[in-house]
C-alpha cells in the first residue's frame, strides 16, 4: 500500500482528494493548520497532523514518524484573490516560504515526488481562449504570482535535488462528494456556486453578478468549472505519470467548455427549483472576460476523463451538501480558537 501525504488535507478540494486516495486504496497522512481546513472534512481512516507546512520542525517530526511515505499532494495555499491585493506578504509567507520549507525538509528525508494544486492565475490576462499550457504566464494578482513563483521553485528544485512534480493548474472549482457528507465550506464564501446556492437556500437574499458589459455572449464573465472529484482523480494519474519514471511537468485542467455566471444562475434554477433572485452590479478590478483551460494535454498524457462534465450534475452534488449541512461543517466556533 503506498503511503502519501496531503498537506490542506482538511480543505475544500484536499479533503475530496483524502477520500478518494483512500477509496482507491491508498495509505493516507493529512496535514493541515485548519486556518480555513475543517477538522470534520478529513477521512476518519486518514492520519492527522495539526500543524503549519512553514514550521519544519513540525514537517521533520511528521515525516519520522510516517516514515514510508512517497509523495506528497500540496494544496495548502492561501487562494483569495481580493485578498491578496490587500496582503500580498501574508500569500507569499503561506504559500511561497511554504513551498520552500516544504522542499527542504523533502530533500532531508528523501521524498523526490510531489504533486502540486496550482492555478490558471498564474497566466493573468490571457492572449487567446482556451489557454494552453505553454501560453505565457503573466499573473495580475499576488495569488497568482505566489503560484508562479512555487512553480519555479519547484523546478529549480528538480534541476538541484532531484524531486520530480506535476503543477496541475485549474480555475473553477464546483461540487461537493454526491453523498453530501464533504464539500465546500468558507468563511466568508467567495466562490460563486456556494453564493447562489446560499440565497437558493435563504441565507442570502440575492445574488450579485459583478458586470454584464464583458465581451462574452450574454455580457457575464465566462469561467470553466470542474468538479473535485475529478480533480483528484487529475492528481492521482499524476503520480502514477510521475511514478512511471516521467519527467516534471505542467497540466491544465479544465471542462474544455465555458460557462457564463448568467448560464451558473440558470443551471442552479433548474437544479433546485427556487427563483434565486439575482442583481447586475459594477464590475470587479482584474476580472478577465472569459478564462477557459484547453486540457487536451491532461486528458492525452495523463489518461484524464472527467466524469462530471455537466455543470448541472456539478450544481446537483453541491445543493446535496448544502441541504443537508445548511451551516457548513458548523465547526465556527472551533474555527475562531485557531485565529
Amino acid at each position: 500500500m503506498t503511503t502519501v501525504l496531503v498537506l490542506g488535507g482538511a480543505g475544500y478540494i484536499g479533503s475530496h482528494m483524502v477520500d478518494r486516495l483512500i477509496t482507491k486504496g491508498y495509505d493516507v497522512v493529512v496535514v493541515d493548520n485548519l486556518v480555513t481546513g475543517h477538522r470534520k472534512a478529513i477521512n476518519a481512516k486518514a492520519r492527522f497532523y495539526e500543524g503549519d507546512l512553514r514550521d519544519k520542525d513540525f514537517m521533520r517530526g511528521v515525516f519520522k514518524k510516517e516514515d514510508k511515505i512517497e509523495a506528497v499532494f500540496h494544496f495548502a495555499a492561501f487562494s483569495i484573490v481580493p485578498e491578496s491585493m490587500k496582503k500580498p506578504l501574508k500569500y507569499f509567507d503561506n504559500n511561497t516560504y511554504g513551498m520552500i520549507a516544504l522542499l527542504e525538509v523533502m530533500n532531508e528525508f528523501n521524498i523526490k515526488k510531489i504533486i502540486f494544486s496550482s492555478t490558471a492565475a498564474t497566466y493573468g490576462n490571457p492572449e487567446h481562449v482556451p489557454i494552453k499550457e505553454t501560453d505565457p504566464q503573466n499573473p495580475i494578482n499576488p495569488y497568482g504570482a505566489s503560484k508562479l513563483m512555487m512553480e519555479k521553485i519547484m523546478h529549480w528544485s528538480d534541476e538541484a535535488y532531484g524531486i520530480k512534480f506535476v503543477a496541475l493548474r485549474y480555475f473553477n472549482v464546483a461540487g461537493a462528494k454526491p453523498d453530501g457528507s464533504i464539500g465546500e465550506d468558507h468563511h466568508p464564501e467567495t466562490h460563486l456556486v456556494p453564493i447562489i446556492l446560499q440565497v437558493a437556500s435563504g441565507k442570502r437574499d440575492k445574488l450579485y453578478i459583478f458586470g454584464d458589459d464583458y465581451n462574452t455572449p450574454d455580457g457575464t464573465n465566462v469561467r470553466d468549472y470542474v468538479h473535485p472529484f475529478d480533480l483528484a482523480d487529475a492528481h492521482i494519474l499524476a503520480l502514477d505519470y510521475l511514478n512511471a519514471g516521467n519527467p516534471s511537468d505542467a497540466f491544465n485542467l479544465g471542462s474544455s467548455t465555458g460557462f457564463s455566471n448568467e448560464e451558473m444562475l440558470e443551471a442552479a434554477r433548474d437544479v433546485t427549483g427556487k427563483p434565486i433572485p439575482a442583481e447586475v452590479g459594477p464590475r470587479r478590478g482584474g476580472d478577465p472576460d472569459t478564462l477557459i483551460a484547453a486540457s487536451d494535454k491532461a486528458r492525452k498524457v495523463l489518461g484524464w476523463q472527467p466524469k462530471f462534465d455537466d455543470v448541472h450534475e456539478m450544481i446537483k452534488t453541491a445543493w446535496n451538501w448544502t441541504v443537508k449541512h445548511p451551516n457548513g461543517y458548523d465547526d465556527r466556533n472551533d474555527q475562531d480558537a485557531n485565529h
